[in-house]
């Protein structure tokens, strides 16, 4: 999430001054361009993983704070939402055992920060979307108390200047106003970190774009979010529609949203990509800086580009261009985020060396893509990959071909070839191409959770169903398992519960009549579909009273029924709770009113309904 100021301007004046220093650090980026300042001839990887902090009963866990103290380690930091944090991996130099070194670094953290979670009473989980996570979990209550993360909000609710809307459809479809950038916390993801040589930066962003959606395909892991079965790697669309500040017209205009794969080839320099970003996008963080960064380098100072770096954190592109400073030298890096956490430590590195074998191998007749391929074949196939995962079918060279076919046959010995010319052992290759490999032939992460979630959905409640699953994820990272060697999950175990709330086991899909509709339509349908229960709403959707078969029945012996409407037989006095009303303070309100049922509202919106049926399991009296 970029720099942590304790304190960020936000008056015109200091604004003013920090666009001054933002277009010095342009300049003072071309000076150290034109005059070769850049570390060249070595190559560097690194990485970022973020994870998630869940409760003994597999939910979101809100002690990110806790457990960062605990940790004392500047390796971790935070994230946007209070039960997400984050690791920064050393840099290590591309060759030999690189990779088996990150990975023993991965897990040295990962096992550090799982361990000081438990003393909160929390674990660790690696995975795209947490599957647990609710609509409860996405309130401001949840969001890291750094100004950072406040500011940034507040900056873009006012760019905003409304709500945020989210429509997001797959099997299942999701389509919520939502009033913070809360939802962009639903993305946990592990990030990648390639150093390039400047005079081979254009050649090889443009070859990352090319290379996204085949890469992404095989590495899907997000299929689920608020219990609805949506794309196969849903973090690229709700990214993107969570902090989307375009405002909605009546002209016809293009506008480009912050999380972005782009809109063409990237030319001239890495100068121009940050040129064209400063143009598209408004500065929407500022602070004081320090450092001139133009009088710097003409002085033979190495500036860090405070004002670029704090701009740069602010806008999202799924490949990113960063400049950096390390072992006092300025380096270029391109910036993989579109991978998501998990399912496993070993899925991750995988996917990290099939990502920089691509990169470090690329074929010299992809130096120049525009030559070889239209910009929007990649960023179509991106979006198909993000939908359908190994499925897609995608455009390469002018030819449709399966993803798992275009991965096979044409981008692994790419990979292959790239890591053996930067010295990686050739067991180092096998060990993790087998994982690649592996989930071509089975199952990619989404495609473990889906498949499991439908399963279990036939005998389960859906956050009874997903509370399994995450504690099945949890169980096979412990195992150090990739996940095309998980086992299916079973229910045979039970499931602690510790913060049962009316949100975890109401019905959403609801059956409802209006005020005005016939008593004898509304009594046909509950007869039809075998309920007790029916909401009734008014012309605009609101709650407005409940019809029980108690009242129907009353009706049909009084001889009433014939050409009545449903408000004139409706309960008009209902009783209501909200989400995160605790089950059993719901199931006393039943008993004290001697009431079968209660609906269950979001800002007055009816979002779901709980009957006895429901809450006998939980009835403990």
């Amino acid at each position: 999430m970029g720099e942590h100021p304790s304190t960020f301007k936000t008056s015109k004046e200091c604004q003013a001054e920090y666009i001054e220093h933002l277009l010095l650090d342009i300049e003072a980026l071309e000076f150290l361009l034109t005059h070769d300042r850049f570390e060249k001839g070595i190559t560097r990887i690194g990485a970022e993983q973020e994870f998630c902090l869940v409760t003994k009963d597999w939910r979101p866990a809100v002690c990110s704070d806790a457990v960062l103290t605990s940790l004392d380690d500047p390796h971790y930091t935070t994230e946007l939402a209070k039960y997400n944090l984050e690791i920064n991996i050393d840099p290590i130099e591309l060759q030999g055992n690189c990779f088996e070194d990150v990975e023993k670094q991965l897990q040295k953290y990962l096992d550090k920060a799982d361990l000081m979670a438990k003393s909160t009473g929390s674990r660790v989980i690696l995975t795209g979307i947490l599957p647990t996570i609710s609509q409860n979990h996405l309130k401001l209550d949840y969001i890291t108390d750094r100004p950072r993360y406040k500011e940034l909000n507040d900056q873009l609710m006012q760019l905003r200047g409304s709500n945020f809307h989210l429509h997001l459809m797959g099997v299942d479809e999701l389509t919520m106003s939502h009033d913070s950038v809360l939802f962009e916390a639903c993305n946990t993801s592990f990030q990648l970190h390639l150093q390039i040589d400047p005079s081979d930066f254009i050649a090889s962003y443009n070859w990352a774009q090319a290379i996204a959606g085949p890469l992404l395909s095989i590495c899907t892991n997000s299929p689920v979010l608020l219990g609805r079965e949506l794309w196969s790697e849903t973090r690229i669309a709700l990214f993107r529609q969570s902090i989307d500040t375009r405002n909605l017209s009546l002209a016809l205009k293009d506008q480009m949203p912050r999380v972005s794969f782009g809109s063409k080839w990237a030319q001239g320099s890495i100068v121009d990509i940050y040129k064209d970003n400063i143009a598209q996008y408004k500065t929407i963080l500022s602070k004081e800086i320090d450092e001139n960064s133009l009088v710097d380098a003409k002085n033979g100072k190495i500036p860090k580009l405070k004002a670029l770096g704090l701009y740069n954190g602010t806008i999202y592109p799924w490949n990113r261009a960063c400049y950096g400073v390390g072992n006092g030298k300025p380096h270029l890096r391109i910036e993989n985020r579109y991978l998501p956490a998990g399912p496993s430590i070993l899925d991750e590195m995988a996917n990290f060396a099939l990502w920089v074998g691509l990169m470090t191998g690329r074929p010299s007749m992809f130096d120049n893509m525009p030559k070889v391929m239209a910009f929007q074949d990649a960023k179509s196939n991106f979006i198909k990959a993000a939908r359908y995962g190994k499925e897609a079918v995608l455009c390469w060279e002018g030819e449709l071909l399966p993803a798992k076919r275009l991965l096979k046959d044409r981008l692994l010995p790419i990979a292959k070839d790239g890591l053996k010319s930067m010295g990686i052992p050739a067991a180092t290759i096998q060990r993790y191409f087998e994982v690649i490999e592996g989930r071509m032939e089975g199952k990619t992460g989404s495609k473990w959770i889906v498949s499991n979630y439908r399963n279990l959905q036939k005998t389960q409640k859906s956050d009874h169903a997903l509370r399994l699953i995450t504690r099945a994820m949890y169980k096979n990272q412990k195992k150090s398992l990739p996940v095309h060697l998980w086992p299916d999950v079973t229910s045979q175990k039970k499931l602690l519960d510790f913060t049962p709330w009316v949100g975890h086991i109401m019905s959403t899909r609801l059956l409802t009549v209006k005020r005005n509709d016939l008593a004898d339509l509304a009594t046909s349908i509950m007869q039809w579909k075998n309920i007790h229960h029916m909401p009734v709403e008014d012309e605009k959707g609101k709650l407005c009273g409940l019809l029980t078969w108690t009242h129907v029945e009353k009706n049909r012996t009084a001889g009433k029924s014939k050409g009545r409407l449903v408000e004139d037989i409706m309960v008009k006095n209902v009783l209501t709770v909200n989400s995160n009303t605790p089950i059993p303070d719901a199931i006393a309100l039943m008993k004290k009113n001697c009431i079968g049922c209660l609906p269950i509202l979001q800002n007055e919106e009816l979002i779901g309904i709980i009957t006895i049926k429901d809450v006998i399991p939980y009835d403990h009296a």
